[in-house]
């Protein structure tokens, strides 16, 4: 790639960052400060006070890549001198490696503990297009452990470990994109939509692994060939100032911005997302494999933070299997993508989503304020062989998606105990869709309070017990009635906007 062709998305990109900043809250995150209407108790959000990376490494010795033999050149591979700065300086004692202006082209480099690897303003890495550019290893991809290749940059069994700065990581992914489209198309005409988003190994963009106080700050990441950064089985991070743009160029299957996954005190602020699937995600592993590993996400505080095109602000799920808790969120902006708040799962997943906390959002062109179902994409979370297959060697993640969960109950996901609060939403397509399994299965102590949003459709909330609905303004042309079906010990309240008095009350509407 010429210098030329990247320099206007590098500019967009400029653009983008100085959107993400959004004026941060002085307030503690745990100081209980924050409004959930009528509810049993006050939550405790003292944990999430005690988020994010304790440390940075230090600027004692700097060494520049470039007097290793990196070259300012899109054309010349410049990984082995990256990743020799990279070496050395942990081999020292830890400090900063840099880069002088310019484009570099590289394929997998791995950031060691001590080492902050410093992105300028002006330097871009250019993901090589070449997948053996980035060795595979055994990791964990959407849910289960399979081997993988490398991210453009990985931290992996790491401690105290960064990458800053103001420059650019361009993934370069489109040639993924094309190589799943092309996968995805013969895949469905075999029965085989199940398994071709593992069988199309595609490059991510950073991958924090088995490690510990790290912190991704201020760079742009763009382009990337499946999920964009994701922090996996690993403790105190932080990522701040991101801009994520998975949309140039086409649109990435799978470019989630960032997804956290089986990790614990996390803390996600002042970060701009647009891409082509959930903008910011928490994940536990899915079906038998997450259930085997067994490892929770909680204690992740999300704040200060846009999220553009995508498929949900907060998605929680549907990788659920080692159990979602304590997420806060507050001080949000949704605008373009599909939910302000959404969870999912399906009935092999298992895990439970609960103590989820959302506030402070102002949401625009969204199709749900919140979106909750237990049983979401069957022909995606299902795994079924076509009989052709049968009797014949198939490769071990196959067989690893293929077995079931016994007993079958141990596969039930199960979603409670979330808040949503002060939310103010503009061009809503429907309000709420949020769905429990069946009587005996259902969304338990849901709480929505003080809540506008101007939408076309009210939505449905069908088996739930304890759903509590109150102070929500729904402005809509048609005053259509919110479907209600089979909810237990619900108070579910809802007016219209400037309406006459038979403004009717959901409560008191059959359920």
């Amino acid at each position: 790639m010429k210098t030329k062709s990247i320099f206007p998305l590098f500019l967009l990109a400029g653009t983008l960052l100085t959107a993400a900043c959004v004026t941060p809250t002085a307030k503690q995150a745990g100081s209980n400060s924050f409004e959930w209407g009528q509810v049993p108790q006050q939550p405790d959000l003292s944990w999430a006070d005690s988020v994010g990376s304790r440390q940075m490494p230090g600027n004692n010795l700097i060494l520049s890549a470039n007097s290793f033999g990196a070259v300012a050149d899109s054309t010349v591979l410049s990984t082995e001198a990256i990743q020799k700065a990279i070496d050395s300086c942990s081999v020292s004692g830890g400090g900063t490696v840099t880069l002088q202006p310019g484009y570099y082209q590289t394929g997998a480099l791995f950031v060691k503990s001590g080492v902050n690897l410093q992105l300028d303003k002006g330097v871009t890495l250019l993901a090589s297009p070449h997948i053996h550019h980035y060795p595979e290893f055994r990791s964990r991809i959407a849910g289960i452990e399979m081997t993988w290749p490398a991210a453009v940059i990985n931290i992996v069994n790491e401690k105290n470990a960064a990458v800053s700065g103001e420059g650019t990581l361009d993934c370069r992914g489109k040639v993924f994109w094309d190589k799943y489209w092309e996968m995805r198309k013969e895949y469905e005409k075999k029965g085989l939509r199940w398994i071709v988003d593992y069988d199309c190994k595609r490059v991510r963009g950073i991958l924090v692994e088995r490690s510990s106080d790290i912190t991704l700050k201020g760079f742009t990441l763009m382009r990337t060939g499946f999920w964009g950064c994701q922090v996996l089985y690993s403790n105190y991070c932080t990522i701040d100032g991101l801009v994520i743009n998975n949309n140039l160029g086409g649109h990435g299957p799978s470019t989630d911005g960032i997804d956290i996954d089986s990790s614990t005190n996390i803390l996600i602020e002042n970060c701009d997302v647009d891409c082509n699937d959930d903008n910011i995600c928490i994940k536990s592993g899915r079906d038998a494999d997450g259930l085997r590993v067994n490892l929770p996400t909680e204690n992740i505080v999300i704040r200060n933070c846009i999220a553009r095109k995508g498929a949900g602000l907060i998605t929680c799920g549907s990788e659920t299997s080692g159990s979602i808790r304590n997420i806060l969120g507050y001080n949000l902006q949704a605008v373009d993508t599909s939910a302000v708040l959404r969870l999912k799962s399906a009935m092999n997943r298992g895990g439970t989503i609960e103590n989820i906390y959302m506030t402070d959002v102002k949401a625009e062109n969204v199709r749900h304020v919140l979106a909750a179902d237990l049983n979401w994409n069957p022909s995606y979370s299902y795994s079924v062989l076509p009989k052709e297959y049968e009797g014949k060697d198939i490769p071990e993640h196959w067989r690893v998606m293929l077995t079931p969960v016994t007993p079958p109950e141990k596969g039930y996901p199960h979603f409670r105990n979330v808040y949503v609060s002060k939310i103010k939403a503009e061009n809503v397509d429907e309000f709420i869709s949020a769905s429990g399994w069946n009587d005996s299965l259902r969304l338990e102590n849901f709480y929505l309070y003080a809540i506008e949003a101007q939408t076309n459709k009210p939505g449905k909330i069908c088996y739930t017990k304890n759903f509590n609905l109150s102070e929500i303004t729904l402005d809509m042309k048609d005053k259509n009635a919110i479907e209600l079906k089979e909810n237990e010990q619900s108070n579910i309240h809802f007016n219209y906007a400037e309406t006459t008095p038979d403004h009717r009350t959901a409560g008191n509407l059959a359920h």
